[in-house]
């Protein structure tokens, strides 16, 4: 272990997932603040929405540790908001990376998606151990909605973190072994310097639940359905609810289909570690399609509504082979993640258009339990413990304030709660944050890593709400129009009142009158007429519409 020096800090660094649930990338550094040494805690995404448009995957900005001395990425488990970013800031980071085997599998494929085929990933046991520098790092075994989640016991000379990751406390899970209770209270009672807990869940009283209760939902609910084809909606990453399905398929005398890439890369990976075995063979989609209805069910991608995910498709009537309709019924057997609202109960209208008939958590709480501690489950978590130092993350601004509040009635002496960027003194002294780091999100755009300030995002969103107009027209070397000016509308409407082609003839005839109105060495500079004519054109638009929508200018000269 490294020994303690004069002006050696220990820091906590969220660049992603405090102050929002997901895109976790948390950072712990050791050392004099001129020569720190770090290891890095999960690299995941989170997803555009509406406000993103042509953007579907969102990464943190590392900018910050450019130059640093990064040790090791250590990953908790493998959800996307854990270590979905890591094709996509791969060559900005280039540290060792360590993962237990479900989670370095996953990985792998997605780094071979993005064609990086040698990136050395190092597998770490459950319950393994591995030393980064100043950060010597013990595995947890957790519980979660994922196959192998960890948590992190990191030991440093100047004190313990407990990083909880993604977890729950389910003394009953489908797979893998239950919370390493032992290992929790070894921390508490060796003196725990800080833990660094989940918090989506801090509203909620009570426990999460156990996935045995899933799957007994699951069986009653399966099992009652005697005819028709069924659908079950979950997330391919949860091994166990998939193993719950299929339990419960097998009982009641039905064969089970995969439809979804997720379903099947979860199913390698699972398979690949020794966690799934089914017992029978699973078909494929286009075998499922000539089997009787009461005799077939599909586990399917797109809990969420997403837009390309099997249920989509199966609901926009898309899917190459999988029809459902009247007398057909779909589970979803996962919880509503906010944001989703919207897509979610679009995608459920179309289903129940075409004749599904639905069923949710709502009408059948025992088919879904959440991955995430409810208050009763933190409040265990603290007893054993016992942090002197509760950071909170994973979570909103409120969850993290909330948490922070349950902290304190549980007697925990200091607590932080970091912004994204918020750099944490954990020791020596008392916990604060002691210094602001450039943070914030880069945009997957066209398969490109733009900044979030990109001009090209930039100009869809104003395009999206305001429109596009298109003019051309020629001009002569001494800057006289010689050609028609004609203008295009994209996005923009018409009535029977102000018809869209005569509110374009309008626009022609102020785009005419800008560049009439330019003198001299204007008319020979392109630049200056583009300006003229958008200021002229967007005035007109703001009357005609009450939109400033962008004004692109193509000049021919002759």
């Amino acid at each position: 272990m490294t020994k303690t020096k004069a002006n050696d800090e220990l820091v906590f660094l969220p660049l992603g997932g405090s102050g929002e649930v997901g895109m976790n990338l948390n950072c712990y550094g050791y050392g004099p603040e001129s020569d720190r040494q770090w290891m890095l805690v999960d690299v995941g995404v989170t997803f555009g929405d509406s406000t993103t448009p042509g953007v579907d995957i969102i990464v943190p900005d590392p900018s910050f540790l450019a130059g640093e001395t990064i040790k090791g990425i250590v990953l908790t488990h493998a959800h996307e908001d854990h270590i979905g970013a890591l094709p996509w800031l791969w060559d900005r980071l280039k540290a060792p990376m360590y993962a237990t085997p479900f989670t370095a599998f996953l990985i792998r494929e997605k780094l071979r998606d993005r064609g990086l085929q040698d990136v050395k990933i190092h597998e770490v046991p459950m319950g393994g151990h591995v030393d980064l520098g100043p950060f010597s790092v013990d595995f947890i075994t957790m519980t979660h909605s994922i196959a192998e989640p960890n948590g992190l016991k990191i030991t440093t000379p100047l004190g313990t973190v407990f990083h909880t990751g993604d977890w729950k406390l389910d003394p009953n899970p489908v797979i893998g072994k239950p919370t390493d209770i032992a290992a929790i209270q070894k921390m508490g009672d060796e003196g725990l310097l800080a833990m660094v807990c989940d918090s989506t869940n801090v509203f909620v009283e009570g426990e999460a639940g156990s996935e045995t209760e899933a799957q007994a939902g699951l069986i009653e609910l399966i099992g009652s359905l005697k005819t028709g084809r069924i659908a079950v909606g979950c997330f391919a990453s949860n091994v166990a609810r998939m193993v719950s399905v299929m339990k419960a398929a097998e009982k009641a005398g039905r064969r089970v289909a995969l439809a979804g890439r997720s379903m099947h890369r979860i199913t390698a990976a699972a398979k690949h570690v020794g966690l799934f075995n089914e017992s029978k063979a699973i078909l494929s989609e286009d075998e499922a399609r000539h089997w009787p209805a009461d005799e077939i069910l599909y586990l399917c991608t797109g809990s969420q509504g997403e837009d390309r995910a099997a249920l989509s498709r199966i609901a926009n009537g898309t899917h190459p082979f999988i029809k459902l309709g009247l007398g057909d019924h779909c589970i979803f057997s996962s919880r509503v993640i906010p944001g989703n609202e919207l897509a979610i109960a679009d995608l459920q209208d179309r289903l129940a258009d075409r004749g599904v008939r639905l069923y949710t958590e709502k009408d059948h709480p025992g088919i879904h339990v959440s991955g995430h501690p409810c208050r009763d489950e933190m409040r265990q978590m603290y007893a054993w413990a016992r942090p002197r130092i509760s950071v909170p993350t994973h979570g909103m601004r409120r969850h993290l304030m909330e948490h922070a509040a349950l902290a304190r009635e549980l007697g925990t002496p200091e607590t932080v709660t970091p912004r994204n960027g918020d750099l944490v003194r954990l020791a020596p002294g008392p916990a604060a944050i002691i210094d602001e780091v450039p943070s914030g999100r880069l945009y997957v755009d066209g398969g490109m890593v733009v900044t979030e300030a990109g001009e090209a995002l930039r100009e869809r969103r104003h395009a999206s709400t305001n429109g596009v107009l298109v003019v051309s027209f020629a001009m002569d070397k001494r800057g006289k129009i010689v050609s028609d000016i004609d203008v295009r509308g994209i996005g923009l409407p018409g009535d029977e009142v102000t018809p869209l082609g005569e509110a374009l003839d309008e626009l022609a005839e102020r785009a005419e009158q800008a560049v009439l109105a330019l003198k001299g060495e204007a008319l020979e500079d392109e630049a200056v007429i583009e300006q003229a004519v958008a200021r002229a054109l967007k005035k007109t638009s703001q009357r005609i519409w009450d939109r400033r929508p962008i004004v692109e200018t193509v000049i021919l000269r002759l």
